[in-house]
């Protein structure tokens, strides 16, 4: 009986074998993710990382950020904690510092994106205010001066993010919910902004955070109808003899088509949130009326839409 011999490695099949793990290496890549996110104190970065947990990512807070390439090449190599998420802010001190050179480094080990998260000065002011919380670089001066300083040393890391999120208009919910939308797996959705329809009465003054401000003083107003007179845009009999003008439903018509245009058009620019006002000359009738059906035409649309009206009674 002839031995059998085993079959001698060939230039072609060392380089068949290379290349195949190679192949293997890159699906690996493709398929993992390294999301870090990052920002002002205050700015909900608690909640981001518990959406992303919900999303299925491995989760870590205040990850030390010289351990940032070690987790990477661990997450990459693992089979089974693909998507990964990481918090690093300004709790990491002077080592933060070194967070610009490691996410450059890190980039290319793993497909990694950052999110930077802020809010006004204002919006962290009361959250501080609301939740008793010193703000991480210490009590030794203000929540005000701490703000200035933090947004200093995290000016370098900001520049360097895939995605800026202002939350300074986002409650929890909603923020969690815009988050969940932008990075839910197979979402073909593109319509990841929070619009607010939002009414008020020009004599109370305009909106502080509007984007966006029509007048729409010039419809018949119902305050000189006796028996509207108490009531709101919001109740049927009002809303109808409103509707009932033709200049009414023109101008719903016409808002709407524009704000279905416009709005693909800031979230390719990033915008996360779009503040719509509409005012009239108390906030009670004309505007409560058209933020509603504008709300409605736009959630036919698709988009996540709330309402707020500002100068009405509820």
């Amino acid at each position: 009986m002839p031995l059998r011999t085993k079959p001698k490695k060939t230039a072609h099949s060392s380089k068949h074998a290379v290349t195949k793990a190679r192949g293997r290496k890159a699906e690996a890549r493709a398929a993992s993710e390294l999301v870090i996110i990052t920002g002002m104190s205050g700015s909900g970065k608690a909640s981001a990382l518990k959406a992303f947990e919900d999303l299925g990512y491995y989760c870590v807070d205040n990850l030390p950020v010289e351990l940032i390439p070690r987790f990477a090449e661990l997450a990459l190599q693992s089979g089974e904690i693909p998507r990964t998420a990481l918090v690093v802010d300004v709790r990491e001190g002077s080592q933060l510092e070194k967070l610009p050179a490691i996410l450059k480094s890190v980039k290319h080990t793993i497909p990694t994106k950052v999110i930077f998260l802020e809010a006004s000065d204002a919006a962290l002011l009361r959250r501080f205010s609301e939740t008793r919380r010193p703000h991480p670089l210490g009590t030794g001066t203000t929540v005000r001066a701490s703000l200035g300083a933090e947004r200093r040393h995290l000016k370098a890391i900001r520049r360097l993010a895939d995605l800026v999120i202002d939350t300074s208009k986002f409650n929890v919910h909603e923020l969690r919910a815009h988050l969940t939308d932008r990075f839910k797996q197979h979402s073909g959705s593109q319509q990841t902004i929070l619009v607010s329809c939002v009414s008020f009465g020009y004599k109370h003054g305009l909106p502080d955070d509007a984007d966006l401000v029509f007048d729409v003083r010039f419809l018949p107003n119902p305050h000189f109808v006796p028996e509207f007179r108490a009531l709101t845009g919001r109740h049927p009999r009002v809303a109808k003899y409103i509707r009932s003008f033709p200049q009414t439903q023109e101008f719903i018509n016409r808002i709407s088509a524009l704000l279905v245009y416009l709005l693909p058009h800031y979230i390719r620019e990033g915008k996360s949130y779009l503040t719509i006002s509409f005012g009239c000359t108390g906030g009670q009738h004309r505007s409560v009326m058209i933020a509603e059906d504008v709300s409605k035409r736009l959630r036919k649309a698709g988009y996540k839409v709330k309402v707020v009206h500002r100068d009405s009674p509820r």
